[in-house]
């Protein structure tokens, strides 16, 4: 069993890092700024994270795993597969809204802030693999896997980031643009002729 203490410690840090990163870039946040807005110590943000990014990632990461395990929820009661990436897509797309203001605030050529994308990309990386060992569609066999999810992860990452810098379509237009570049075998759909 976890500390109580451990959990309040971390969620702390993780609200404020979210907070100080939706008004500046987080390469631009010290660990003495994240720490005194968290109520902890530098040394116990040290205990836990490597760096303010570190701290940041995880936060995003932990918001997105939500929508990861609504989505393995679903298939395991039988949802169709096209319903089941349109709702994942969708729960995508809202955390992409939700912390729109971190995700935007991330310069594409500052290395200290393109880690939040790295982040995103190797979540969809991680879901992609998953659901290819677990949902009974992949690509045929003989087809490395992890090339394909890594296609496909920086895939989403960049339409998500194309989004946000212009403005792209509205919510449920982006949602239905991602669900419908899968490839056939995700959703078990014929694919072109």
């Amino acid at each position: 069993m976890v500390d109580p203490r451990i959990v309040r410690t971390e969620r702390a840090v993780e609200e404020a890092v979210l907070a100080l990163a939706a008004t500046r870039p987080v390469s631009r946040i010290s660990v003495s700024e994240l720490a005194a807005a968290a109520g902890v110590s530098r040394a116990t943000f040290y205990n836990r994270y490597a760096t303010v990014l570190d701290a940041l990632t995880r936060a995003l990461r932990r918001d997105l795993r939500v929508g990861w395990e609504a989505d393995v929820r679903r298939r395991a009661a039988g949802a169709c597969a096209q319903d089941a990436l349109r709702l994942a897509n969708a729960a995508v797309v809202d955390h992409v809204e939700r912390f729109r203001a971190v995700y935007a605030g991330a310069p594409e050529d500052d290395a200290g802030d393109h880690g939040v994308f790295e982040a995103l990309t190797e979540h969809f990386i991680e879901y992609a693999l998953d659901f290819m060992r677990t949902s009974g569609h992949a690509p045929p066999d003989g087809i490395d896997r992890r090339i394909v999810a890594r296609f496909l992860a920086h895939g989403l990452a960049g339409a998500l980031r194309a989004w946000l810098r212009d403005g792209g379509p509205g919510r449920d237009d982006l949602v239905e643009a991602l669900s419908c570049v899968a490839p056939p075998w995700w959703t078990g759909r014929p694919g072109p002729r």
